[in-house]
């Protein structure tokens, strides 16, 4: 028994993922939880068919986890969009309109075209629902709308208190994890909207998502000024609203889609 408890631990920690993770764990829950809350009736229930007993919440990391398995390697770049600095809203939407790369932006639109095909098959609509749901959280992590050359931030070392990290990390989950919050506790703190505001949110396209986090990422990048920059309380205080609002929209926008899709 001693020996079965071994391997299955060592099983379960080759499964983790390998890379980093927009949100981690924690955050790719609160945006999912967040969405399904708004579901319609239809959307809950063609998507419960769909994922079957498996929550929204809990398959949302699905696309982080299978990057231990080297046949989903295509998949890598899905999870995020690069640009350059300094670019204004106008010509990020340029860019987006002529994109035909392998990104976030061009893979959501992929995804909500063929989980519309009424006659995909079960274990494509399984997959690609599963990479919607993920993608559309990571696509509100301003780190994944970040520079190329640094790998949106993942170069860029700073210190969370007293431990290495870098500016990436801080936002998959360093700031998350200092709420001290469960993916449930952490969604009844936050979940507030009025139908308003999901509506006016819902209005706005894919490219609009993307312009909100570069504008974000860009003045993260500005505000680190010299190498292993430490980052504590006074970062938290500045931007646990943001990160907030972000998860936030994320989980809105999310809903939004899936009942435009299944509802």
């Amino acid at each position: 028994m001693k020996v079965f408890r071994k391997l299955l631990l060592a099983g379960a920690l080759f499964y983790l993922p390998l890379h980093s993770m927009a949100w981690g764990m924690l955050g790719h829950r609160i945006v999912a939880q967040i969405a399904d809350s708004y579901l319609t009736n239809k959307a809950r229930k063609q998507i419960a068919m769909i994922l079957g007993n498996e929550s929204m919440a809990m398959t949302s990391n699905w696309p982080d986890f299978i990057k231990s398995d080297p046949s989903y390697n295509y998949l890598s770049n899905w999870h995020y969009i690069n640009l350059k600095a300094g670019l204004s809203e106008s010509d990020i939407q340029t860019y987006l309109q002529q994109d035909t790369a392998t990104d976030a932006y061009t893979k959501i639109n992929f995804l909500v075209s063929q989980l519309k095909n009424k006659e995909l098959e079960q274990s494509k609509k399984l997959m690609y629902l599963r990479l919607l749901i993920h993608i559309v959280g990571d696509i509100h992590q301003p780190m994944h709308v970040g520079r190329f050359e640094d790998l949106g931030g993942n170069k860029i070392k700073v210190l969370w208190f007293n431990e290495p990290a870098n500016l990436h990390s801080v936002w998959d989950e360093k700031l998350i994890d200092y709420q001290q919050l469960s993916y449930t506790e952490y969604v009844t703190a936050i979940n507030h909207t009025t139908k308003s505001q999901r509506l006016d949110w819902q209005k706005q396209p894919v490219s609009q998502w993307v312009i909100d986090s570069y504008q974000i990422a860009q003045q993260l990048y500005s505000e680190i000024r010299e190498p292993d920059q430490k980052l504590s309380y006074r970062y938290n205080f500045d931007h646990v609203q943001t990160l907030n609002d972000q998860l936030l929209k994320g989980g809105v926008h999310l809903a939004g889609l899936l009942n435009e899709i299944f509802g």
